[in-house]
C-alpha cells in the first residue's frame, strides 16, 4: 500500500503543477488545457512509460538462446524471491547499468546495458540482477517510471517557457490572466529544480532498501559490493548516454562525474552503499526462502538510515 499511495501522490502533485504550468503559460484556458493533457498523461504514464523508456534506450528483449547466463541467474532468482519471470532486455551501450521497469510484477522488464554483461562476473551479476528484482519486489518500478516520464514532461515544459519568456509568447491570456514574462522565468528555473528532486525524493532511500533486499535473494553481499565497485571503477572510462528524466531508474547514478552532479545525485554514494554491504555480511550465511535472511537485512539498514 505504502508505493500505491506515493503513486496517487506523485500523479495528483504533478497533475497541479501542469495546471500551473498552463495558468502561467494561458491563464484559465490554459489550466483547462492543462488538466485535460495531464489526464491523458497519466494515463499514459501508467500504461506505457515502461515501454516508452525501454525504447528510449534501444533496448533489445532477448530469451534463453539470446542470453543464456542473464536468462538463467533472472529465472533462478525470481524463483526464490517469489516473483514472475520478467521479460529481460539489453541494452546496447558499454557502461556498465542496469534497471527494473513496469508497472507491478507480472508485467515487469528488467534492462542491462551490453558493458554490465561483459565485465562482471557469474557473482557479481547476480548481485545486480538481485537488486534490480528487489525493486520490482518492493514495487518500486511504478513509481520510478512514471517519475521518469514526468521528469521528462517537466523538462519539455521548462524548455517551452523558456522559449516563451525569450520571444514573448503566451505571456497573457484575453482577461489579462496568465503569469507573463516574470511568470515564465520562474518556472523555467523551478520546473527542473522539481523533477530534479522529485527523482532524488523518491530513489535515493529505494536504493538502500534494494541492496538489502536483493542480498536476501542471492545470499551474497560481497557479488553486489564488487559489481558496484566495477560500476564506480567504469563511469568514467566508459559515460553512458543517458537522459536525465530517467537517470532515478538505473542501479547506479548513469550522469555522475563531477562533483556538483554528485550534490544533486538521485542516488547515495557508491561508496557507502558498498561499506553498508560489507557490514551485512553475515560469515556462513545462506540465502533462506523464507525471507529470514531478507528480514536481517532490511533490519539492518534501517537501523543505519
Amino acid at each position: 500500500m505504502g508505493n500505491q499511495i506515493k503513486t496517487t501522490i506523485l500523479l495528483t502533485l504533478m497533475t497541479v503543477f501542469i495546471m500551473w504550468v498552463g495558468n502561467i503559460l494561458g491563464g484559465s484556458m490554459g489550466m483547462i488545457v492543462a488538466l485535460v493533457l495531464a489526464g491523458g498523461m497519466n494515463f499514459f504514464s501508467y500504461w506505457y512509460s515502461d515501454r516508452v523508456v525501454l525504447r528510449m534506450y534501444n533496448a533489445r528483449e532477448v530469451g534463453p538462446h539470446d542470453a543464456p547466463e542473464f536468462y538463467g541467474i533472472v529465472e533462478r532468482l525470481s524463483q526464490r524471491a517469489g516473483l514472475p519471470m520478467p521479460r529481460l532486455y539489453v541494452i546496447p551501450q558499454g557502461a556498465p547499468n542496469a534497471f527494473a521497469t513496469g508497472r507491478n510484477p507480472e508485467h515487469a522488464a528488467v534492462a542491462v546495458t551490453e558493458g554490465l554483461l561483459n565485465i562482471m562476473e557469474r557473482e557479481e551479476l547476480e548481485g545486480v540482477l538481485a537488486h534490480e528484482l528487489a525493486h520490482v519486489k518492493n514495487r518500486d518500478i511504478l513509481i520510478g517510471t512514471i517519475a521518469a516520464t514526468m521528469a521528462g514532461a517537466i523538462m519539455m515544459l521548462a524548455n517551452m517557457a523558456r522559449w516563451s519568456a525569450i520571444f514573448g509568447g503566451f505571456s497573457q491570456d484575453d482577461e489579462g490572466e496568465g503569469g507573463g514574462v516574470l511568470g515564465l522565468i520562474i518556472m523555467s528555473v523551478v520546473a527542473p529544480l522539481a523533477a530534479m528532486i522529485i527523482q532524488m525524493a523518491i530513489s535515493r532511500s529505494r536504493e538502500y532498501l534494494a541492496d538489502a533486499s536483493g542480498t536476501g535473494f542471492s545470499g551474497n553481499p560481497e557479488g553486489l559490493a564488487r559489481a558496484l565497485e566495477k560500476i564506480q571503477a567504469s563511469s568514467g572510462k566508459a559515460p553512458m548516454d543517458a537522459e536525465p528524466a530517467t537517470a532515478h531508474m538505473f542501479i547506479s547514478n548513469p550522469l555522475s562525474g563531477s562533483s556538483l552532479m554528485n550534490l544533486f545525485s538521485t542516488h547515495p554514494p557508491l561508496t557507502e552503499r558498498i561499506a553498508r554491504l560489507r557490514k551485512l555480511r553475515p560469515p556462513g550465511s545462506s540465502p533462506d526462502r523464507s525471507g529470514g535472511m531478507k528480514s536481517q537485512a532490511e533490519d539492518f539498514w534501517n537501523s543505519l538510515s
